[in-house]
């Protein structure tokens, strides 16, 4: 079974790569498995400073892969209550990671790809990034619900009911992403930010990140996240018409021509 999460350090640097480019890293069981090891790893090592995520080809993640789901024939509220507890609670080993963590984006950064973009302290996409939580196109909804806390209720209100991407310019005048570099500068920004950084001793950057983290949490983001796993449980088990539709589009014509269907159905009402 192949590697799904590289991990490599370089000087006071880790870098923690999603590593399912033919499926533009989508979130599969054995990744969430991998990642949870490696971000531990990233977080014991009193050599590393700094930790990157990335994604390997040419996306940083879709999401979660639905596959899995609708393999496992997961239904109910209380089957889907330890499958998205174990999502919320990866995102927020990364979240809580006490070191300064930069996601570097390329390609699509969607769902739950987004909200481990977001759990990242900082940001540096490519222009060709697109960021969103697409979910409710498929009787879904985001799972660990950072975006409040990040560029704020109206926008957030707007994505969220819609699904709509947006670019990495739009990203970063909503405050989401840090920077936009050219494709070709992606790696050599990030790498140039994380060794900025580098140079703090670590008990000042753990300390630092405490602080941050804190001020956030003082707002009620964990109690918000908590409070969404519920309502994430109730939102997927709630078997629509269209998810039925969805479903069995999947079973008999495969995934894309599910997905297809979905997308169809917005865009016949642009």
């Amino acid at each position: 079974m192949s590697d799904t999460v590289l991990y490599e350090v370089a000087g006071p640097v880790a870098r923690i790569t999603l590593n399912r480019p033919d499926k533009l890293n989508a979130i599969n069981s054995q990744m969430l498995r991998e990642l949870e090891g490696r971000i531990d790893q990233a977080a014991s090592d009193d050599a590393v400073k700094v930790v990157i995520l990335a994604g390997s080809g040419r996306a940083f993640s879709a999401g979660y892969d639905i596959t899995d789901e609708m393999e496992d024939g997961t239904e109910t509220a209380l089957e889907w209550q330890p499958i998205l507890q174990r999502d919320v609670d990866l995102t927020m080993r990364l979240w809580a990671l006490p070191k300064p963590t930069i996601a570097v984006v390329q390609g699509y950064c969607l769902a739950g790809g987004c909200e481990l973009a977001m759990a990242c302290d900082l940001i540096v996409a490519s222009d060709t990034a697109q960021f969103g939580e697409p979910e409710i196109q498929y009787g879904s909804g985001p799972v660990t619900l950072l975006m409040p806390f990040i560029i704020g209720q109206k926008k957030t209100n707007e994505l969220l009911f819609t699904g709509d991407r947006i670019s990495a310019e739009e990203a970063h005048r909503l405050g989401l992403i840090n920077r936009v570099v050219p494709a070709d500068e992606l790696e050599s920004s990030a790498r140039e930010l994380a060794l900025r950084i580098a140079p703090t001793p670590l008990p000042i950057l753990r300390l630092t990140k405490q602080a941050i983290t804190r001020a956030y949490e003082a707002q009620g983001l964990r109690a918000a996240v908590a409070a969404n796993v519920d309502v994430s449980c109730l939102i997927n088990s709630a078997n629509t018409p269209e998810q039925q539709e969805f479903d069995a589009i999947a079973k008999t014509g495969g995934l894309k021509a599910a997905l297809s269907w979905r997308d169809s159905r917005y865009r016949s009402h642009l």
